[in-house]
Formats: structure tokens, C-alpha cells, sequence
């Protein structure tokens, strides 16, 4: 990885960002192997920076993974894109959005090479899914089908698109959502960090308001608790609470996969 570090390692010559906004965040994070599984493929990370100057540039990083290609392929996918991630990230040179692409192209490249290397990794890979709060801004990066919600004034939204058969299909009017979720195929990704050499992230960032709560989570929670039970629980607990209860959502409703949540909850914006 020697390449990829030394192309962001000038971080100290980031120019200091102004502080306009100030941002209180509480979070809570869960992981379970679920009810089937010997392993836990699906892997967490946070970083919150104490410099001050570090967060007003970089801000606070959440990440989840959720590796797939065999047990210890998909741990090892997991594991090396969530730290890839937040170490290219924190010493990007360009602003949050072009960072988190850098930082995913990175992840990418590195999990791809090692796959290459070592025949029984081949075709190891991971989704994943980051929220950065940078000041009153929530930037969000990527690629597979871990998701990343927010609940607002009650109102629970899934803020990124699943890469995946069933989305594509019903996209294209190929079929209705209810044919293709009924399909065979409906598990099917159709990105990921590390098959490939390439890999095309999505980006993009929402404003932030005081009460905003986050949930970044692996599909091991998506496949057995609804939105609206997500929202429920997100709304009527702590950020800790919350996501012990949302990864226990999923394995009362079958545990079929690997569990994994952050919950972030964002209690205070007010101008520097």
C-alpha cells in the first residue's frame, strides 16, 4: 500500500478550514454474528478527532463494511477497507466529497490487490457505507448494499441506494419491486469494494438540524426490521439503546446474517 499512503501523506499542508459551525453528536454502534453464521464478516469503525482544527476540516467518521467471499476472506476485506478508508481519508488533500472518493478508490485498490495475491481470497470483497459530519454537513459515500438512514421530525428516510439486482431491475422497468424482491437474484450486488479494479462510489452530502438521527447498518439488519420499526426505535431511544435494539430487531426476526449498526444522533448545531 506503499503508493496509495505516500499520494496523501502531506496532510499538515491541508489549508485550516473556518469553523462556522459547532455540531454535539451522541452515538452508539452494535454488532452480533446473527443466528446462522460461524463469523462475523461485517466489520465498524468511528473516528472522532479532538483537534479541533481536524474536525472542522474532517469531522466525525463512521463507517460499516460487510465483507463476503468466505469467512476469513470477508473479514479481511472488511477489516482492511474500513481502515483504509479512514486513514486515506483523514489525509486527503482535496475537500470532504473528493476525500471520501479518494479515500473509497483507495480501499478499493488495496482489498483488490490483496485478493490478487492469494488465490483463495479471490473474489473476496465488501460493501461499504460512511457518514461523515462535517460541521452542518452529513457526507455520505457508498458502494454495495448497507444502508445509511436518517430520521427527522418523526420521519424515517433511507438516504442511499442499494447497489444490487433489485434495484437496477426495477430501475430499468424490467420488473415491479415486489417481482424482483421474489426473485432468486434479489441478494445479488452489483458493486463492491474489491472484485474489481475499479469501482464507482455514490457521494453526496445533506445538511444537518439539531435532532437528526443516523443509522448506517450491513444488510443483516435490513433483511428482518422494516424502515418503519427503524424509525421507531431510533425515535424512542438513545443512540446506544437504539442500536442494541435494532440489531436485536433482526435477530428476533430471524438472524439469518451478520448484524451491525451505528447509530448517530446529531443534538446540537449553533453557529461558531
Amino acid at each position: 500500500m506503499e503508493e496509495t499512503t505516500a499520494e496523501y501523506q502531506a496532510a499538515d499542508l491541508v489549508a485550516p478550514v473556518e469553523v462556522r459551525v459547532r455540531t454535539q453528536v451522541q452515538f452508539g454502534c452494535k454488532t452480533d454474528m446473527g443466528r446462522v453464521r460461524e463469523n462475523n464478516e461485517d466489520k465498524h469503525e468511528f473516528f472522532v478527532p479532538v483537534d479541533d482544527q481536524e474536525l472542522a476540516n474532517k469531522g466525525r467518521i463512521f463507517v460499516v463494511c460487510d465483507g463476503m467471499g468466505g469467512a476469513e476472506a470477508g473479514q479481511l476485506a472488511s477489516e482492511l477497507s474500513c481502515k483504509t478508508f479512514i486513514d486515506v481519508y483523514r489525509s486527503h488533500l482535496g475537500d470532504s466529497e473528493a476525500a471520501i472518493r479518494g479515500a473509497i478508490m483507495a480501499a478499493n485498490r488495496y482489498t483488490h490487490e490483496v485478493q490478487l495475491m492469494d488465490r483463495k481470497k479471490q473474489g473476496m470483497g465488501t460493501t461499504l457505507s460512511a457518514l461523515i459530519l462535517v460541521q452542518d454537513k452529513a457526507f455520505i459515500g457508498q458502494v454495495g448494499d448497507s444502508r445509511v438512514y436518517r430520521v427527522r421530525d418523526g420521519q424515517v428516510e433511507q438516504l442511499t441506494t442499494d447497489h444490487t439486482w433489485v434495484e437496477e431491475t426495477v430501475k430499468a422497468g424490467v420488473m415491479t419491486r415486489e417481482e424482483a424482491e421474489a426473485s432468486r437474484y434479489r441478494h445479488v450486488i452489483t458493486r463492491a469494494i474489491g472484485p474489481e479494479a475499479e469501482v464507482e462510489p455514490d457521494v453526496f452530502s445533506h445538511e444537518v438540524q439539531a435532532g437528526d438521527t443516523f443509522l448506517i447498518c450491513s444488510d443483516g439488519v435490513t433483511n428482518h426490521v422494516s424502515d418503519a420499526e427503524i424509525g421507531r426505535i431510533l425515535g424512542e431511544n438513545s443512540p446506544s439503546e437504539a442500536a442494541w435494539k435494532v440489531v436485536g430487531a433482526a435477530l428476533v426476526g430471524g438472524g439469518t446474517d451478520n448484524a451491525t449498526c451505528i447509530v448517530v444522533r446529531v443534538t446540537e448545531v449553533v453557529a461558531a
